[in-house]
């Protein structure tokens, strides 16, 4: 069963992006490119990911 975690290998800040590629199986750089296009042109993308890094567990909390 697949599940959503934060990443505690591939990460920039706090693993989103590297966890979302993880679960989607695609290249980490482009989850990150799609969270720069929607901060700069929604301005959501910010909140997005602080709610996304509160809620999402980490890598090493997953059993």
């Amino acid at each position: 069963m697949k599940r959503l975690y934060r990443s505690d290998r591939d990460r920039m800040i706090c693993g989103v992006c590297g966890g979302l590629a993880n679960y989607f199986n695609i290249d980490s750089t482009l989850v990150r490119l799609a969270w720069v296009l929607l901060i700069f042109c929604a301005g959501t993308g910010i909140l997005a990911y602080i709610i996304a890094a509160i809620i999402i567990p980490t890598e090493s909390n997953v059993q």
